[in-house]
């Protein structure tokens, strides 16, 4: 059967950036034949047992405690189960000096969920017609903000200025404020902090900027702390959650072991979270109660922010300094840059005059049995023509410090191979047209 499909069932049925090319990676591992990948594309969060080790016991005292029945055979609130709300309040009022109530917290199935009720709420088309934008202040960004939107003119992406350090082959984005615009015509501001896929963290002068900027037209800012202290934890440089009557930092428990529960955290102005909940009432009532019931008694023990900092934090970092080092020893004299590692679970690879799109460097890559993923799919919303998109590769810190180590290697190996060729075609080009200019 081939259904008839609305204009916004068309937009909502097409892939969006990783997952897009998600079908070529499982074919790819599917048919290999007996052949063995290294597999650097995955987001999913490797199963630390300490971090599993929590999530049973929470478990297991969920189970032999009354609330058992009331957690999992009840409807709840929209704005989530209380005892969630509670921890998340008193966690942060004690950590950051807050002075949050229950009104200032809603309980999501996920932070993506969360960025799609902010997208369609405060941007699109208002009732006279006039098109909010859903601004990303730079790019590249988070893969998934090119799907949250129902109006897909609305998203509009900012491209970054570059930090670039050519001795130590590092460099960084930083938003561009010369460039970047927040008006009237702006419905919300979104980005990660620490960013999917660069690791790139804002300095919080940067995240205070924008927050002002958007302040004055009354627009919200969402800050994505998918990585972001107090869990899961994943900044490898200081930083601080920022908190103001504009900003949503919204949170989410995958990285920190519970990608299966999909539990997001938003924490706001009243107001704001008000608008969010009655979207998530309108759309799946609440949030799985499970999830909510273990992590609360993950966050009122204290486990859960220790486990993010001790256990999930040392682990990734240890694994992003390995991508480093190994880089730093095997890739050739060639322009490479790797974005500074600042959080997250990935390292960010830029290429710079790459011969060849990053798409044809990945399928290049296969040929030697390493998987990663182009760059290209993480600048949702920019509008420019810009080079660098298709010079960039996301590398994840998911594979075991062997594995990071010989990928590593053979990139460094299929790297010389396509500049060698590249200047090899270029001198080549060279000669004939000389032979042809002599002969003429």
């Amino acid at each position: 059967m081939k259904p008839a499909l609305t204009q916004l069932g068309n937009e909502m049925s097409r892939l969006t950036g990783v997952r897009a090319i998600m079908k070529d990676i499982t074919e790819t591992l599917r048919s290999g034949a007996g052949r063995e990948f290294i597999n650097l594309s995955a987001g999913n969060p490797l199963i630390l047992p300490e971090v599993e080790q929590l999530w049973r016991d929470c478990t297991a005292d969920l189970l032999a405690s009354d609330e058992y029945g009331a957690v999992v055979c009840r409807y709840g609130a929209s704005q989530g189960y209380q005892p969630l709300i509670d921890a998340v309040v008193n966690d942060f009022n004690q950590r950051y000096g807050l002075k949050l109530t229950a009104r200032n917290v809603l309980i999501t199935p996920g932070s993506q969920s969360l960025y799609f009720y902010a997208a369609n709420a405060f941007g699109g088309y208002t009732a006279d017609g006039i098109l909010k934008k859903i601004v990303l202040p730079l790019s590249p960004d988070y893969t998934g903000y090119g799907g949250v939107a129902l109006t897909q003119e609305a998203l509009f992406a900012y491209k970054p200025s570059l930090e670039v350090d050519a001795a130590a082959h590092r460099f960084k984005y930083r938003p561009d404020f010369k460039q970047l615009e927040i008006a009237e015509d702006t419905g919300c501001v979104l980005f990660s902090r620490p960013c999917n896929p660069t690791g790139n963290v804002l300095t919080d002068d940067e995240v205070q900027k924008i927050a002002t900027m958007a302040a004055t037209h009354d627009v919200p800012v969402l800050v994505d702390s998918a990585y972001a202290p107090p869990f899961p934890a994943l900044n490898f440089t200081p930083m601080t959650p920022l908190f103001g009557e504009n900003i949503l930092h919204c949170m989410s428990l995958s990285k920190a072991g519970l990608p299966g529960e999909r539990i997001g955290i938003a924490i706001g102005d009243e107001q704001l979270i008000h608008v969010l909940e009655c979207f998530q009432t309108n759309m799946c009532i609440h949030s799985p109660r499970y999830g909510q019931a273990i992590a609360a008694r993950a966050i009122n023990s204290g486990a859960l922010a220790d486990i993010s900092a001790h256990i999930i934090r040392p682990f990734y970092q240890s694994k992003s300094q390995i991508v480093e080092a190994t880089l730093d020893q095997a890739m050739p004299d060639v322009p490479w840059f790797l974005h500074r590692g600042e959080g997250a679970i990935f390292s960010w690879l830029w290429l710079q005059d790459l011969p060849i799109t990053d798409w044809e460097f990945y399928q290049e890559l296969k040929q030697v049995g390493v998987i990663v993923v182009p760059g290209s799919s993480f600048f949702p919303g920019l509008r420019e023509d810009w080079a660098h998109t298709r010079q960039c590769l996301r590398i994840s810190l998911t594979g075991s410090d062997q594995e990071l180590e010989t990928a590593m290697k053979q990139l460094a190996a299929v790297v010389k191979q396509v500049y060698q060729r590249s200047a090899a075609v270029t001198a080549s080009s060279g000669s004939k047209l000389q032979q042809s200019v002599v002969a003429t």
